[in-house]
């Protein structure tokens, strides 16, 4: 499994970033895709996961309704649009596969991750 994750970086509160990954080495299509991020200081923590099919989705409930995780299987990608971003969004952004739908995010194979900073 190789991810790569892109598109972080600065945003100021209330704005809005994009991260994408890129995934090979496994057959994408068939995989769960999900982002995950840890906090400075903290531990990792599940933002997001999109199933197979691209339909079916969750969201950690402090992301609820301001992040929109999609993908496109044609071109093995998976994207995470972050709107009204917070100070709390502040975090170390990955993208991980995984062939099930098991909650044990942190054994997920993952990319090496893509800073996110939220500052005034």
């Amino acid at each position: 499994v190789q991810l790569a994750e892109s598109g972080g970086g600065l945003a100021q509160p209330g704005g809005s970033l994009t991260l994408s990954c890129v995934g090979s080495g496994f057959p994408f299509s068939s995989y769960f895709m999900s982002w995950v991020r840890r906090p400075p200081g903290k531990g990792l923590e599940w933002v997001s996961t999109i199933f197979a099919n691209g339909h079916d989705k969750a969201y950690n409930a402090s992301v609820e309704g301001r992040f929109t995780i999609s993908r496109d299987n044609a071109k093995n990608m998976v994207w995470l649009q972050m709107n009204k971003l917070k100070l709390e969004d502040t975090a170390l952004y990955h993208c991980a596969a995984h062939s099930d739908s098991s909650s044990d995010y942190w054994l997920w194979p993952r990319g090496q991750g893509i800073q996110v900073t939220i500052s005034s």
